[in-house]
């Protein structure tokens, strides 16, 4: 009997609060803006409104394994203090949920990211993580 793979335990990941701009593309091409509100080694949570995430995700409805809503992101992670490189990773919606009135955020799990993105995003979230936090 062959053994199964394990699923990844996204909740292990360390999550590093930011805050930034992140577009996500859907497969029709159609772009939208949002904000990053934290980051992980494997994924990102997105902040949005109501309407960007009715549009992001039909019918609202909690995403299906069988049925992935597949999405391109865009979004910035600094190399230097002067500097950053545009990290593009095709992303899958993991979860949705609504933290107010007009307010949702959208679990995205990374499926694959071009290039050195995973060792930028690594390094990054290694800084944030080491900083000091101020009360």
């Amino acid at each position: 009997m062959k053994p199964l793979d394990a699923k990844p335990n996204l909740r292990n990941q360390q999550r590093a609060d930011v805050s930034t701009e992140i577009t996500i593309e859907k497969v029709d091409g159609h772009q939208l803006q949002c904000k990053v509100a934290n980051i992980s080694r494997t994924g990102v949570m997105v902040q949005c409104d109501e309407l960007t995430a009715k549009s992001l995700i039909p019918g609202m409805q909690p995403p299906a394994p069988k049925n992935p809503v597949i999405l391109t992101t865009r979004f910035p992670v600094p190399v230097l203090p002067t500097q950053s490189v545009i990290i593009v990773a095709e992303s899958k919606v993991v979860h949705i949920r609504r933290v107010a009135r007009n307010e949702f955020h959208i679990g995205l799990q990374f499926n694959s990211i071009e290039g050195n993105g995973f060792d930028f995003i690594d390094q990054y979230i290694g800084k944030l993580l080491a900083e000091p936090r101020h009360p």
